[in-house]
Parts: C-alpha cells; sequence; structure tokens
C-alpha cells in the first residue's frame, strides 16, 4: 500500500494477491478516478505476471480552508445578472445577501489537482506500491523455495528407499505365476522343468508359464516410472535453484510428478509400494498448492 499526500487530499493505492494460475486483475477505484484505470492496469501488467490481483485506488479530499478556498466569480456575475433582472420584473423582490451568496451551490470553489498533476501522482503510487508488493512476493518466494525443496527432498528419499524393493517384488509375483499356471495346468515342476502336462507338449507348456510371468513382470515392475520420478526431481530441484519465473515451469513438473505417482500406484502390487506412492501424492499436492504462489 502507499500513501501520498496532495495538497487537497490523500492518495491511497493498495495491492492485494491471491493464487491463481494466471495474471487476473480487478480494480476498486472510484467513479470519479475511473480514467486513470489504464495507467495501473500498465504499471501492475508490467512487473506481475501471475495471481488475482485487487488494485484499490481511493482519494480522500481534506477539509476545506480558506487557502483551499476561492471564490468562482464567472457563477457570480452571472448570478447578478439574473437578480437584476428579476428586480427589473418584481420591483419589491428583496435581494441575495452575502451569507446567501456564500452557499449558492458552486459560488466556492475548491481547490482540484489538475488531470497532469493527478496522474503523475497516480503513477508514483502505484510504482511504490508495485515495488513494496514484488519485495513481499520475494520474501515470500524464498520462503516456499525452502518448503518445496524440503519436499523434493522427501520424495527422493521415497524413491530411494523403494527403488531396491522392486527386483524382489517382481520376483515374488514370477514366482506365484509359475505356481498358479502349475495349478491351472496340473503341471508338476521337478528342478524347474514341467512333467506330464496334459494335452500340452513340452516346448507349449514352458511357453505358457513365459507368458505368464513376462505379463505379471510387466503388470507389477515400476522400475521405469521410479527412473522417470527420479528424474522430475533432479530438473524441479534445478528449476527452483535457477530462479526467475518458475510458475509455469513448475506446473508442468508437478503434473509429471503426479502422472508417474499415480502410475506407481496403480501398478503397486506390494503394501510398501501403495504406501509409497500415496505419501508422494501427498507431497506433490502439497507443492501443487504452493506453486501457484510463485511466478
Amino acid at each position: 500500500m502507499c500513501t501520498r499526500e496532495t495538497a487537497v487530499g490523500t492518495l491511497t493505492v493498495e495491492l492485494k494477491s491471491v493464487n491463481s494460475r494466471f495474471l487476473d486483475l480487478q480494480f476498486r477505484i472510484n467513479d470519479d478516478l475511473r480514467s486513470l484505470e489504464p495507467i495501473l492496469r500498465d504499471a501492475i501488467m508490467a512487473k506481475i505476471t501471475r495471481g488475482k490481483v485487487e488494485c484499490r485506488l481511493s482519494f480522500g479530499r481534506k477539509i476545506a480552508n480558506d487557502n483551499a478556498q476561492r471564490l468562482n466569480t464567472i457563477q457570480l456575475a452571472s448570478l447578478m445578472r439574473l437578480q437584476r433582472e428579476i428586480h427589473h420584473h418584481v420591483k419589491d423582490a428583496a435581494s441575495l445577501s452575502v451569507n446567501e451568496l456564500l452557499r449558492w451551490p458552486g459560488i466556492i470553489e475548491e481547490a482540484e489537482l489538475g488531470q497532469e498533476t493527478l496522474q503523475e501522482e497516480v503513477s508514483s503510487a502505484i510504482a511504490i506500491a508495485l515495488d513494496a508488493f514484488v519485495d513481499s512476493r520475494a520474501r515470500e518466494g524464498a520462503a516456499l523455495q525452502t518448503m518445496l525443496m524440503s519436499r523434493i527432498d522427501d520424495m527422493d528419499a521415497i524413491v530411494q528407499r523403494i527403488t531396491p524393493l522392486v527386483p524382489q517384488v517382481v520376483a515374488q509375483f514370477q514366482q506365484k505365476a509359475i505356481d498358479r499356471m502349475q495349478d491351472a495346468l496340473g503341471i508338476a515342476l521337478i528342478n524347474g522343468n514341467p512333467l506330464n502336462a496334459p494335452g500340452l507338449s513340452r516346448e507349449e507348456t514352458l511357453d505358457r508359464i513365459r507368458q505368464e510371468v513376462t505379463l505379471y513382470g510387466i503388470r507389477i515392475d515400476v522400475a521405469e516410472e521410479l527412473t522417470r520420478l527420479a528424474a522430475h526431481l533432479t530438473e524441479t530441484r534445478h528449476i527452483l535453484k535457477k530462479g526467475g519465473q518458475v510458475g509455469k515451469r513448475l506446473d508442468f513438473m508437478m503434473q509429471e510428478l503426479n502422472r508417474e505417482a499415480n502410475t506407481i500406484g496403480s501398478k503397486a502390487s506390494a503394501k510398501d509400494l501403495s504406501d509409497a506412492s500415496m505419501a508422494l501424492k501427498l507431497l506433490i499436492e502439497q507443492m501443487r498448492e504452493q506453486v501457484q504462489n510463485l511466478e
């Protein structure tokens, strides 16, 4: 907020902002100052690219004093001319007293700011308000960066913890697939070789088992998703450290992180993987909410 004192009153410019993926400007301006909106709009758009921004412009007049008042001689002359014409037609009409003249609308003028001066004052006020607004956002951004980095570290720790589990999980489910095929086909295995499979040759039986095992392995193997997730986390960390206008790039990275976390959850075949997927999605959602605060 910026407040400027002028000869005839106090000019106030106030800026407020909440989360938004795009720039959404709203103005609260008195009708007599509405012509100044383009000045405010251009100044804000030059420095702010995201957020739902509300700008208030108000002008409070000072209580009139002797120095701020002057006689409107043109209107007074017109009023006197009308009074003479009335006396010409109505001889007994009473003349206006000094008190009545001073109370006549428009006879006393209050000092006004010229349009050019007013524009200069508004331009100066919005510049000061924007500088304070941007500084405040920078401090908020530093705090958000620390928080986001912390969430990235937490996600990295989850990825490192569950990555070694994936081969074990795949191996366990491959063995389950072999056991299920045995049951379904009535196959007895000796040292991993099928014997006496009814209606099937040895090679056909082996092919069926390999197909089933491969199907299970593909369905539950999340190694590729974890690799991409780790790469996305590295890129997100790089974007934050580089700085600048990072909001839209981080929006995109949140989408990519969420996609991988959802895939891990849908392919999870063990409780540890399901729990990890839920933890990842929670951290991503926390980041997504805060990323909207960044330009």
